[in-house]
């Protein structure tokens, strides 16, 4: 077998000694930073030099769970007295791997309730990997109970993510319940809530949102700042420039008034149909639809309300002068109405992304749900389209992030394609605040390499 040599990067070294010296510690790597090698030296530091610890749990999406921590341990040479078995598949699959004897376990989230609460397995671990805690920030997921349950028999945890706080502070609580049990940010929700937060929101006694304290921000960073550092890839790697492009598209009068008024009364005629929401977050996505051109009725059949972001999505494609460029959409009526307009291809498959990668794919398409995590899309092109948006900052970093990573040669171009007078400026405005909140936090904890901690 051929290994790699492995050479750390001055900030790699440091984020690894961070996990040697910490039983707990929460690293906030930007994407393309090299993450999973980095914790894997350390869990081999702990294991083969230290002695500190015999078997480890790691947890991730499903993908990178199957190939990218695999990968990563076969690729480097200073790893290769490893062993591993990947838990995914069906139960009998899961079973075996969990009988087979490795050092280290990768299972996919979905799997950890199985784990946890019916697989009857001892679960003799201890140390834990959470690669992107932010899939636990939901208190009340099954995912999250499960893991909270067997959490006090580790005595080593790693939450990894590049994406923290994607809705906000809020999020945090969660998190770090999971990697210290409530000891920086409370065991409760209500005492985080009581502490940092103040109402928003709110029908007489019924509170619907909360907003940050004036101190909050700073007061949380305190609490976590011992255990949590950050890295931004800008600052350690020498990254391309990124250039993020606004694209204003203008709907006809009518369309505009035909917007305006399903707003404000939430129903819609269109011809024989009538469309209605029934409540704000069915309204949401309607008006979404109706920025990107089309609209579903209850039946879930399509109608297209006018063809403006699609011209200008083509004439953008127009622009690039043959160059390759993927295309992030978000509804299944996107979809179609883009491949009868022009021929692209889905980004789905491992051929897919091989083909993308060799520039044999001149428009790609991508759904940000599926553009996560160990997809790695930055040598096959540098231009990206975001002809609808997503209110999820996460899915957002992430989809730009497969091409603006380590390993993109030029410059990367990110256009939004934003409806004039529509719901796709109130979606770009909370992605940028979103954005802001988390660049705080991040700046907050930044490692600061080369000086004393």
């Amino acid at each position: 077998m051929y290994w790699m040599i492995y050479v750390p990067h001055e900030y790699q070294s440091f984020a690894t000694e961070f996990i040697v010296k910490n039983a707990i510690s929460a690293l906030f790597l930007e994407m393309g930073l090299g993450k999973s090698v980095t914790t894997l030296t350390a869990i081999d530091k702990l294991m083969y030099d230290y002695f500190e610890i015999s078997r480890v749990l790691i947890i991730a999406p499903l993908r990178v769970a199957v190939s990218t921590w695999p990968n990563e341990i076969e690729k480097w040479n200073h790893l290769n007295r490893l062993s591993y078995s990947v838990v995914v598949g069906n139960e009998k699959e899961r079973r075996q791997a969990l009988r087979k004897k490795a050092d280290i376990y990768i299972i996919n989230r979905e799997n950890i309730d199985w784990l946890v609460n019916k697989s009857g397995f001892y679960l003799e671990f201890d140390m834990l990997v959470i690669d992107e805690l932010s899939s636990f920030k939901s208190y009340s997921a099954k995912r999250f109970k499960s893991l909270l349950k067997i959490r006090p028999n580790f005595k080593r945890v790693v939450g990894l993510t590049g994406t923290p706080s994607s809705n906000g502070l809020m999020d945090l609580w969660a998190e770090f319940r999971i990697l210290d049990l409530g000891q920086r940010l409370g065991r409760y929700i209500t005492h985080y809530r009581n502490t940092y937060f103040v109402p928003d929101k709110r029908n007489g006694m019924v509170i619907y949102s909360y907003k940050p304290q004036d101190d909050a921000e700073e007061r949380i960073y305190q609490a976590i700042g011992d255990i949590t550092i950050s890295m931004k890839s800008c600052d350690h790697l020498q990254m391309p420039e990124l250039i993020m492009n606004e694209v204003p598209v203008e709907m006809d009068k009518t369309d505009i008034q035909r917007y305006q008024k399903f707003k404000k009364e939430m129903v819609l005629t269109l011809e024989d149909k009538e469309i209605d929401a029934i409540n704000a977050a069915s309204l949401s996505n309607k008006l979404l639809q109706m920025a990107n051109g089309s609209v579903y009725d209850e039946d879930k059949a399509s109608h297209t309300i006018h063809d403006k972001k699609l011209d200008a999505l083509y004439e953008l494609i127009e622009e690039t002068n043959g160059k390759p460029v993927l295309v992030a959409y978000w509804f299944q009526s996107d979809l179609e109405r883009i491949k009868k307009r022009m021929k692209v291809r889905e980004i789905k498959s491992t051929q897919d992304i091989e083909d993308w990668n060799k520039g044999k794919i001149p428009v790609a398409l991508i759904h940000p749900a599926s553009a996560g995590h160990g997809l790695n899309l930055q040598t096959g092109g540098a231009v990206l389209i975001w002809f609808s948006l997503t209110w999820s900052l996460e899915l957002y970093q992430q989809t730009n992030a497969r091409l603006y990573r380590q390993g993109q040669k030029q410059t990367v171009v990110i256009h939004h394609l934003m409806t004039k007078g529509t719901i796709d400026e109130d979606v770009m405005k909370a992605i940028k605040r979103k954005e802001r909140t988390q660049e705080a936090l991040m700046s907050a904890v930044k490692a600061r390499i080369g000086e004393e901690k």
